[in-house]
């Protein structure tokens, strides 16, 4: 029955016409945003979880570009060990010259100045930065406990000790290193930038004495001989306190130094034995001089790497620590600014072991610096990886059907139509009733 104003039924139509309107707007929403959870009146639950992994994702975003900045600062570091160890092997071949009988003194002089200069630029080298951050300056070293600087021969009989007579010293494989009484012991290693050399005749001294008769020669007391007292396989305690052993956990003979820290670094030492005639005996020094540094110098300081946040956790950080690359770092320079001489034969030889130990220091570091490079690739795909996966995961939970959307937009934008068309029949209806007024 058709009433004078029909007020409920239009009512009802307006209802679901804005009814209709709203949830075709929802549709609509859900496809420019690409979202089915677009805010917590949505779905609370859904949205929290949403947003947690949202922020996940730009915190490992942040992760990844941390991992290649630190990635770009070791490339630089690299870059000037790579120019350092080049220098290096110029030295060496330097220090070879002058240490041949046939250079002049006139010639090693020249030799000099080429080192004086190369030293230099080893110096430029550690002073590279990376945004204004000195790297390889010795500023940004880990935790160290003070050690006392360790040199280790492996090549010597097992039973060799400090008391063994230099005539009776053998090597690992138990053949004499047949060193004569008659034959000359000569020493030389360089400290604080500065060569020593002394010499001896074996008769009836033994192997600790080649250290105590280097303590003789204008130095003081660099040599510690105590740990040679017994033939042990332990070497002494490192910078991180743990006690170091031979590789092979067999015993050798080890020289320290007597004074600890880095005021006690012994730059090189180099030990050769000449018979009555003057003649080098190279298989006995090969022997004797195999002495190679098994413990660094350090003094105790705090911890002073570099941290890269490479996570989207406070503990996810790989702290990066550099070693002190400078000519001074290297021993190839003295705390007065001197320079390693290669002045004398005698000084070339020591030289040579010297830019040994130093090029064994920088491939020290440089292999650290590629282990954390290598390390840092991985850690970089598994952050791209790790963001991947997480933002299919928050898509598949707050992702929007594009299809069943629109497919929904289209369906209330028509029953809102069709609403609103109803609504203006049913006031068209209720109108006819003035009509009849008139």
């Amino acid at each position: 029955m058709a009433t004078i104003g029909s007020y409920a039924q239009q009512l009802s139509l307006l209802n679901k016409m804005n009814y209709n309107y709203k949830m075709a707007m929802k549709s609509a929403n859900q496809v420019a945003t690409g979202n089915r959870v677009n805010s917590a009146k949505d779905d609370t639950s859904i949205y929290a979880i949403g947003k947690r992994m949202d922020v996940e994702i730009g915190a490992l975003g942040q992760a990844t570009s941390n991992v290649q900045t630190g990635n770009s600062m070791l490339n630089v570091a690299s870059g000037a060990m790579d120019n350092t160890l080049d220098i290096l092997t110029t030295l060496k071949e330097k220090a070879i010259a002058a240490a041949n009988s046939t250079a002049k003194d006139s010639d090693r002089a020249t030799i000099q100045k080429e080192l004086n200069q190369y030293i230099d630029q080893i110096n430029d080298n550690s002073l590279v930065t990376y945004n204004g951050k000195y790297l390889l300056n010795g500023s940004n070293k880990a935790a160290t406990l003070e050690t006392n600087q360790a040199y280790t021969n492996s090549s010597l009989g097992l039973d060799t000790t400090g008391a063994t007579k230099l005539t009776d010293l053998t090597r690992r494989q138990g053949d004499s290193l047949n060193i004569d009484a008659t034959d000359t012991v000569n020493v030389s290693f360089v400290k604080d930038g500065k060569t020593y050399s002394t010499s001896f005749t074996a008769g009836e001294y033994t192997l600790e004495d080649i250290f105590k008769k280097a303590n003789e020669a204008g130095a003081g007391d660099v040599f510690d001989t105590s740990s040679m007292d017994t033939a042990t396989s332990v070497i002494g305690t490192d910078a991180s306190g743990k006690e170091l052993h031979t590789v092979d956990d067999q015993n050798a003979v080890t020289v320290k130094a007597a004074q600890a820290g880095t005021a006690g670094s012994i730059a090189g030492f180099t030990i050769s034995v000449t018979d009555a005639e003057g003649n080098v005996k190279k298989s006995t020094n090969t022997a004797l001089d195999d002495f190679t540094e098994t413990i660094g110098a350090a003094d105790t300081r705090g911890d002073n790497s570099l941290v890269l946040h490479t996570g989207s956790e406070s503990t996810q950080n790989m702290h990066v620590a550099f070693g002190d690359t400078s000519a001074r770092g290297l021993g190839l320079q003295g705390s007065d600014g001197s320079y390693l001489s290669v002045g004398t034969q005698e000084d070339a030889n020591a030289a040579i072991n010297v830019i040994d130990n130093a090029i064994n220091r920088i491939l020290d570091h440089q292999t650290s610096v590629g282990a954390m490079q290598s390390r840092l690739d991985y850690t970089h795909n598994n952050l791209v990886t790790q963001q991947t996966n997480v933002t299919d995961a928050m898509t598949t939970i707050i992702g929007s059907d594009m299809a069943k959307a629109i497919t929904q937009f289209t369906s209330y934008n028509i029953q809102m139509q069709a609403s609103q068309a109803m609504l203006a029949q049913s006031m068209s209806n209720s109108s006819w009733f003035l009509n009849l007024l008139q």
